[in-house]
């Protein structure tokens, strides 16, 4: 039986067709919504989100910056009040290890490979739930 994750909302921060799609797919089973931005540069239009997950494979900019600018603009969404936990969560290829731990430096709350964010997205949804 798959969980119930109905009440979490997410934020997927990438230009990449195929990681949004298979993304989206896996959001749908577990009953989470998701918003999708190709850019940082987007706005989002729901909100307030539990996690923004930024894909650092498709993300060409420095990791830290791209992890700044997802908290700066997950901040600005309609009021996000101190009572919900955003999670900020980077993930790329796990080759890409010296960009993944940029991204934990630079304050990320969870970095994952993209195999583990595909292969096993309903446990990291009770993780980042929990956390929250």
């Amino acid at each position: 039986m798959t969980p119930d994750f109905t009440a979490l909302k997410i934020l997927l921060v990438s230009p990449d067709l195929m990681a949004t799609s298979r993304i989206a797919g896996l959001c749908r089973e577990a009953g989470a919504s998701l918003e999708t931005l190709r850019s940082l540069a987007d706005v989002p239009h729901g909100g307030p989100h539990d996690v923004v997950l930024l894909d650092l494979q498709a993300l060409a900019d420095d990791p830290a910056v791209v992890v700044t600018r997802a908290r700066v603009l997950a901040s600005r969404q309609t009021g996000v009040d101190g009572e919900r936990r955003l999670t900020i969560v980077a993930f790329g290829p796990h080759v890409a290890r010296e960009r993944l731990a940029l991204a934990r430096d630079a304050g990320a709350d969870d970095v994952v490979s993209r195999g583990e964010l595909l292969g096993g997205f309903a446990g990291l949804l009770r993780r980042w739930q929990e956390a929250g």
